[in-house]
């Protein structure tokens, strides 16, 4: 389980905070999504939980402990992540990169990049890259890569995953298959949150959802609840309404044209 409680976070402390007093549980067998604008303070959160931004206030746990006090190997162990951006300084095979995902395991670079594991091998099948392993990474296109990168995570293991914008350069194809990929991660048990601006994508898949507009909180439930349209459209700024998916009967955004 992955829970923030009451935490707030900036950048500058003469500046007013980035994220404000947010509290979510994403739960074990669960698909939780955090939605909102850009800027909202979305992937502000990915990184305190990576340790990369300090909180003013609040906290972080995982499995009931604070991140604050687990070993950055001890949490890579519990928790993997995927962040919304990743460059790498040195092309490698694409089967040594996901193999990297194994290094706080075996805690040894050679035995991490082998990329002979069962585990990498399995997580390759399971993100739909088995074919990839043979590549370079800086050989891969921009979807590619970010498939790559979700195959790491899974290869990282763990009973939590943070996927922030996984679906960034996929085709509608790969977009359903790392969605349907979560909604399986959270079957078997794993605690799963998604950052994303597919809404639709989002209601069709996700247990529950975590709207933010400006840093704080704004609506937090099943799609049903947070897809309302009068809220979306004060959040988003823009006109649309929000109908039924025919497909699945999930709610559904549809943006309108700005007519003034």
């Amino acid at each position: 389980m992955i829970a923030d409680e009451d935490v707030t976070i900036g950048y500058d402390r003469d500046l007013p905070p980035v994220v404000q007093s947010v509290s979510l549980r994403a739960e074990r067998g669960a698909v939780t999504a955090i939605v909102g604008p850009n800027g909202s303070g979305k992937s502000t959160l990915v990184r305190a939980l990576l340790g990369r931004v300090p909180l003013i206030g609040g906290r972080i746990l995982i499995d009931g402990m604070n991140v604050a006090s687990i070993g950055r190997r001890d949490l890579s162990r519990r928790c993997a992540v995927v962040t919304q951006r990743e460059d790498t300084t040195f092309a490698r095979n694409v089967a040594e990169y996901i193999a990297l995902g194994r290094y706080p395991h075996q805690g040894s670079w050679s035995a991490a990049a082998s990329g002979e594991s069962e585990a990498v091998q399995i997580a390759a099948r399971r993100a739909g890259v088995e074919q990839l392993l043979g590549r370079v990474t800086d050989e891969l296109s921009g979807g590619e890569w970010q498939r790559v990168r979700v195959a790491r995570a899974l290869a990282q293991g763990g009973e939590a995953l943070v996927l922030d914008e996984p679906t960034s350069f996929l085709d509608v194809g790969h977009e359903m298959q790392v969605f349907q990929l979560a909604v399986s991660l959270a079957e078997s048990g794993a605690a799963v949150l998604l950052v994303s601006h597919q809404l639709n994508l989002v209601a069709r898949f996700a247990t529950s959802m975590v709207l933010l507009h400006k840093g704080s909180v704004v609506a937090v439930g099943t799609p049903d609840v947070v897809m309302r349209g009068e809220l979306l459209e004060r959040v988003y700024d823009w006109p649309l309404v929000v109908t039924r998916d025919p497909a699945v009967n999930a709610p559904m955004l549809v943006p309108l044209r700005r007519t003034t």
